[in-house]
Order: structure tokens, then C-alpha cells, then sequence
């Protein structure tokens, strides 16, 4: 024990319980925000289509890089529309997706456009950014 101050030892062992709620507060919020964050999935099943909103497929290759920032484009136009559209995912060698691709003769990396009643109404291969895909929709 410290002659100088006999209370020391006393004191650090109040203050440890309220670092270790501080510690374990501060990793709950971070863990939080990154939820926050972390982008919302797409639905690769197809069925929505046709039901009363537009709907934008995209044509996901997991071996192709253009794959990953066409998602990211989707999902800021999404944000940006919230559920006034859907947007999808026609996976690759996936029985949905390999059903839908064959379907409409898509091709990986191609972005299909579908009006409210289900009709295909554009195609085009990406990247297509988050303004365009507004426009596209009209929203």
C-alpha cells in the first residue's frame, strides 16, 4: 500500500467498474453505427415483379469486380427512393437467377428495367450510377 495516500487502492478499485461499463458502452455503439451503415441486402428472388412498383435487376456476377459497384450504386439510388422501387439481384448460377437470366436472355453485368406491371422496358450493361437509375425510374 502507498504511505502517502492509504485511500489509493480503494479509489482505482470504485473507478474500475464504471471504465469497464465505459468500454463495453463504447464498443455497443460502435458496433451500432457499423450496423447503421452496412448497406441493406438485395432480394434475388423475382416474384415482386409486376406488383405495382418498377423494379431494376441486376444481373450479379460474384467473379466479376463491375459487380460490386454496380450494388453500391443501387443502393444509393434506393436510398434516395426508399420503396418506391425494387431492386434486385439475378444471381448468377443461382436456380432464380439462372431462371431469370434465361428468361430474358441477360447476360452478367446487364441491368434490366421493369415498369409496374412486369413489362421489361430497358436493358443496359453497367456500371450505371445512382442518378441514372433515378432517371430510368422517374420517381
Amino acid at each position: 500500500m502507498d504511505s502517502r495516500n492509504p485511500d489509493s487502492s480503494s479509489s482505482a478499485s470504485r473507478r474500475k467498474p464504471w471504465v469497464v461499463l465505459g468500454v463495453i458502452a463504447s464498443i455497443v455503439v460502435a458496433v451500432w453505427l457499423l450496423l447503421m451503415v452496412m448497406p441493406k441486402g438485395f432480394k434475388a428472388t423475382h416474384e415482386e415483379i409486376g406488383s405495382g412498383k418498377p423494379a431494376v435487376v441486376f444481373v450479379y456476377d460474384p467473379g466479376l469486380a463491375i459487380s460490386n459497384s454496380q450494388t453500391e450504386q443501387m443502393n444509393e439510388a434506393r436510398a434516395h427512393l426508399g420503396d418506391n422501387a425494387l431492386f434486385l439481384l439475378a444471381r448468377a448460377g443461382t436456380p432464380d437467377g439462372d431462371k431469370m437470366i434465361a428468361t430474358y436472355r441477360a447476360e452478367s453485368a446487364e441491368v434490366l428495367l421493369f415498369d409496374p406491371t412486369g413489362k421489361l422496358i430497358k436493358r443496359q450493361y453497367g456500371v450505371i450510377g445512382a442518378n441514372e437509375l433515378m432517371q430510368w425510374l422517374r420517381l
